[in-house]
């Protein structure tokens, strides 16, 4: 998984990189568990923006009852039934599909 610094993700959004640390502590954006919001995955990032429905999805695995590092680890685990990963779906613009299976997870 390639992974940016949230100085290259502010380059990349063409914001400063105190707004990419604001975004991610507002679950907008999601850091790799254990990096210290250090590292951040560049699947979350397409066209310039931060990818369309990430975070609404994180919202819903959040209010879901899920952790910070059980919402990454879903995100990024394969689905044959996708195919592909949740985030792989969502760069696809299957945002439906993946929201409706994070709602059906919630406990």
């Amino acid at each position: 998984m390639e992974t940016l610094t949230p100085a290259e993700v502010a380059g990349v959004l063409g914001v400063s990189p105190n707004r990419v640390r604001q975004l991610l502590r507002e679950h907008k954006l999601m850091a790799v568990p254990g990096s210290g919001n250090s590292r951040i995955p560049a699947d979350f990032l397409q066209d310039g923006a931060v990818l369309k429905h990430l975070p609404g999805l994180i919202t819903v695995l959040r209010d879901g009852g899920f952790s910070d590092e059980e919402a990454f680890e879903w995100l990024f685990r394969a689905d044959e039934t996708l195919p592909g990963t949740p985030v792989e779906a969502l760069r696809s613009d299957r945002h439906t599909e993946v929201t409706r299976r994070a709602q059906a997870l919630a406990f």
